[in-house]
């Protein structure tokens, strides 16, 4: 592992923690009182949980968008991606802000749709570089449509 993609590869996961931390912010706001008055599916995962998950699927992000930037930004396949890739990382924290922050479960829906499918085109992207970029992608994008179908859960219950 060469030291430009190591350093390429830190910057892009400080990126997405960074994205993540203020995500964070607007989720704190509203997991005290708001959410927990909320009608959940039964399927919905220990609120314990959502940190190391995101955690973990911020630091794949972070490596896979890495591995892209490492294959050269005058690429214009390369700028494509991480176009992309920055535009879904705005959606994710996005989702945040609307769902906790606003307490709008239903336009946070909305975002986490448009947020899944831009994650596939991402990984589609990530793919035509580097097929490790992509499979590191995958579990963001399973995690993202887990989360998806509980938001529509808890805007159905709600």
């Amino acid at each position: 592992m060469s030291q430009n993609l190591i350093i390429r590869s830190s910057i892009t996961v400080a990126i997405c923690l960074l994205f993540g931390f203020i995500a964070s912010l607007a989720t704190q706001t509203g997991i005290t009182d708001w959410y927990s008055q909320l009608d959940k599916p039964s399927f919905n995962p220990p609120e314990w949980i959502f940190g190391p998950v995101w955690l973990l699927m911020y630091i794949l992000m972070g490596i896979a968008a890495g591995i892209v930037w490492h294959k050269g930004f005058y690429h214009k396949w390369v700028k494509v991606a991480l176009y992309h890739f920055g535009f879904q990382l705005l959606l994710n924290a996005s989702w945040s802000i609307l769902f906790f922050g606003l307490h709008q479960p239903l336009l946070a829906l909305l975002d986490i749709i448009a947020l899944f499918i831009l994650v596939l085109i991402t990984i589609k992207w990530f793919k035509i570089i580097s097929d490790r970029a992509a499979y590191l992608m995958v579990p963001y994008a399973v995690w993202v449509l887990f989360a998806a179908i509980i938001n529509f859960e808890i805007w159905r219950l709600n």
